[in-house]
């Protein structure tokens, strides 16, 4: 089967999101002066603008790329999560799996750029672990739908979602069951992600989850690094995300490394999502790990041409693919 049939045939596949969701909130503007009151630029505003981020934002990746999406996570029942709910709603993400927890609010990341200048970023958060309670819940709500599942991405932000309990129970029930399990880990709970499928940090992560004080820079290192993970997780294979060096993938004794292409590169935000998103459907789809690597690297790429946290276009993505003669 042809690369380009294997995406297509991602509108038959159905990917349960595990994890961390916020409100991504932008202040577009121009800065032209200086505040009297502090040597701090002023922004008028020009532009303001509220997206679905985090975990939410890999479901809606799964949705642009013409699959369908379920999403567990946890929200405040405040006015924030309300708009994110409608925000999902509107986008034809499945939101069933989602709990409110009264004793939290919705993580808001506030973000005020000016031309293609990120000035600052606020954030309004509680990183609590989740109450055993709502961990009943979304393993319930896994285990419901883990029949009609083609794939579990756990995308873990280190809001207080997935919990060591959590995350132990999903990947057993997608083992269990058959079900690959692609991990994009934060540093909290590193190594809880034992026998997942895929797991896929960047180099910061690699470095504060391994505690490790290799240069991270140098390829031989990755290798070493990658090695060590899939020795303590007992994973099927790392995938490293190198920014602008592309991406280091490992499983078993083999390794590839797979570079980036030339891009102008405007924002960063979000890419994490998109290769965890797109790497998920390829292996859903039956693709080889390389491939699937190689996809997802392209399709991180073209969202960091993008402001702001956007997901991936499927024909965008094809176009790509054509383009670069894959």
């Amino acid at each position: 089967m042809s690369t380009l049939t294997q995406i297509d045939s991602f509108s038959d596949l159905s990917i349960l999101v595990i994890g961390d969701v916020m409100v991504d909130a932008y202040y577009f503007g121009l800065v032209d002066r200086i505040s009297p009151e502090a040597p701090v630029p002023i922004i008028s505003v020009t532009k303001k603008d509220h997206r679905p981020g985090g975990a939410a934002n890999v479901a809606l990746n799964i949705i642009s790329l013409g699959a369908k999406v379920k999403l567990g996570a946890v929200i405040g029942d405040d006015d924030e999560g309300k708009e994110l709910m409608e925000l999902l709603r509107t986008d034809g993400v499945n939101i069933e799996g989602v709990a409110i927890d009264i004793s939290r609010p919705t993580t808001m990341k506030t973000r005020v750029i000016s031309g293609n200048t990120h000035l600052l970023r606020i954030d309004h958060e509680s990183t609590g672990f989740i109450t055993s309670e709502i961990e009943e819940k979304l393993i319930n709500f896994v285990q419901k739908n883990i029949n009609t599942t083609d794939a579990i991405i756990l995308e873990d932000y280190n809001k207080g979602l997935l919990s060591e309990r959590l995350i132990s129970e999903v990947i057993e029930i997608a083992n269990k069951n058959k079900v690959p399990t692609i991990v994009d880990p934060k540093k909290e709970n590193f190594f809880a992600y034992r026998n997942c499928t895929l797991f896929k940090p960047n180099r910061k992560e690699i470095k504060e989850g391994l505690k490790t004080d290799l240069d991270l820079s140098k390829l031989e290192n990755i290798e070493k690094a990658t090695g060590k993970l899939i020795e303590i997780l007992d994973c099927e294979s790392v995938m490293v995300t190198l920014s602008e060096d592309g991406v280091y993938l490992k499983k078993n004794n083999q390794a590839s490394h797979i570079k980036a292409h030339k891009r102008i590169i405007t924002d960063v935000s979000g890419a994490g999502d998109t290769v965890v998103s797109v790497a998920a459907l390829c292996l859903a789809s039956g693709m080889d790990l390389l491939k699937a690597a190689e996809i997802a690297n392209i399709a991180g790429g073209i969202v960091c041409e993008k402001v702001g946290v956007v997901p991936i276009n499927k024909e965008e993505l094809i176009e790509e693919i054509k383009r670069l003669n894959l």
